[in-house]
């Protein structure tokens, strides 16, 4: 129960969009959590964003619609905005702000915790290992997500990223331990919102899942606070329950818009593209959230989803988001147009940890290998297609030509899948050395022989063509 300050202050200056300014104050420190109570009783409650001498500048969570400057009471709590944290609030489904909009009573725990997290100990970090098994094949084989990671999403507007994050936090598995999914959905559509919920209800029902859903036209300051309310509750899940907790944000892009309509109330001096110069350092208090504690059975991991606008890598969200993260999933046009799902561009995509999660022990021996030759396969296949785009198939050599069988059976065969399959790593696998194998044998130089053999790999190409054969 927050304690809140006998002393009120009615000197409002002026309300300024989702802000109010309040004269006079004393002994208010930044990010303290605010009670403001209206002429009919009703009350509010904002976070402070900023004290300068004897001025705070609030914003107001529930918006300022409606609110007399004349007519307010300000309460201060001496402390930051704190939850409930505990298993209670699995199961259940919420608002940006945390409040139940399932029917049920609010949220009660043992314990309560600042939304904007404790910095983990740098010393008592412990890298991210093993991996968190999505079901979906071309990432669990390619980019392999592990847990204690950040790895973002990067998508267009039209491609089916929320189909895609709602498929990774029904499916996703860790073993036989302990696992939760938060997912935090920011400025969704009351359609999106409701697909949302129907979509999750399965993980739901179990006990699996916590879901915050912030809408379109819901304030846009609860928008800022949904996925530190996520964190919150993923951290405590996570380092005192000992759940292995993955942490599902879309869309960050929405979230950056709505920390840049903040910065704009403030008027503050603006930086690349109007948004404000601390996107960066903000993006990072919630991207390094995640990880693994020394000492502790759990880990957080983070899955942001964003939007680039117009497609565009370089705007700033994606763009500091690929400097804070390790890799990135790239949703592409191309294979959507194809009516391929998911849309995953295995070259532009990369989990710079995938060897902390992937290989012997972790997944199987002939895991990483597998994924190499792949990717290399997918490059030089990528130049084919090229070439044949300039010359014409006619005047392809035969590897090449098996080079264009190999990208085609690897966009039908591997990667689509339906939306509503969770598909077992092994049998993920097992696709790929299908696909591998119309390739001649020498074309999979990072194979190991040994492993060739186990699967069957041959010199000849399909048909009894050998290489440099005259047509």
């Amino acid at each position: 129960m927050t304690a809140w300050s006998e002393v009120e202050y009615t000197a409002v200056r002026e309300l300024r969009g989702p802000l109010a300014v309040v004269a006079g104050v004393s002994g208010v420190g930044w990010d303290e959590f605010v009670r403001i109570t209206l002429d009919s009783g009703e009350r509010r409650y904002g976070v402070v964003l900023e004290v300068d001498r004897e001025l705070a500048v609030v914003q107001v969570l529930e918006d300022t619609s409606g609110m007399d400057p004349a007519r307010l009471r300000v309460s201060f709590a001496g402390e930051p905005l704190r939850v409930p944290v505990g298993t209670g609030w699995l199961g259940r489904t919420c608002n940006g702000r945390g409040e139940p909009v399932d029917g049920g009573p609010p949220v009660f725990g043992g314990a309560s915790a600042p939304v904007g997290g404790t910095p983990i100990n740098p010393v008592r970090r412990e890298p991210p290992s093993d991996p968190v098994l999505t079901g979906v094949g071309v990432i669990d084989a390619l980019t392999t997500l592990v847990r204690g990671q950040k790895l973002p999403v990067f998508s267009v507007a039209g491609l089916p990223h929320l189909e895609l994050a709602l498929q990774i936090a029904a499916q996703s598995t860790v073993g036989g331990a302990a696992f939760s999914v938060v997912f935090a959905g920011m400025g969704l559509t009351h359609a999106d919102a409701s697909f949302v919920r129907d979509a999750l209800e399965e993980r739901a029902a179990a006990g699996e899942l916590v879901l915050l859903l912030n809408t379109a036209d819901d304030p846009v300051i609860e928008r800022i606070l949904t996925p530190r309310i996520a964190l919150t509750v993923a951290e405590h899940l996570a380092f005192a329950r000992g759940h292995h907790v993955l942490v599902v944000m879309t869309d960050m892009t929405a979230y950056a818009e709505a920390l840049r309509e903040v910065s704009a109330a403030r008027g503050e001096v603006p930086a690349r593209r109007a948004y404000p110069g601390y996107l960066y350092s903000d993006l990072a208090s919630l991207y390094e959230r995640c990880g693994r504690i020394r000492g502790r059975s759990g880990s957080v991991t983070v899955l942001p989803v964003l939007t680039m606008p117009a497609g565009d890598i370089t705007h700033p969200v994606p763009d500091l988001t690929g400097y804070i993260t390790e890799g990135q999933i790239v949703l592409s046009r191309q294979p959507h147009a194809l009516g391929v799902y998911p849309p995953v561009d295995a070259l532009s995509s990369l989990s710079r940890l995938m060897r902390k999660g992937a290989g012997p022990g972790r997944t199987r021996p002939d895991h990483l290998d597998v994924a190499a030759q792949t990717l290399a396969a997918l490059s030089r296949a990528r130049q084919v297609r090229e070439l044949s785009d300039l010359v014409g198939q006619g005047a392809l050599s035969p590897t090449d030509r098996r080079y264009l069988d190999f990208d085609q059976a690897f966009w039908r065969r591997f990667v689509a899948q339906p939306r509503d399959e969770a598909r077992p790593l092994d049998q993920t696998l097992d696709a790929v050395w299908q696909v591998l194998l119309t390739l001649p044998r020498s074309e999979l130089a990072l194979l190991p022989t040994a492993l060739l053999d186990a699967h069957g790999g041959r010199d000849v190409p399909a048909g009894g063509e050998r290489e440099g054969a005259e047509e």
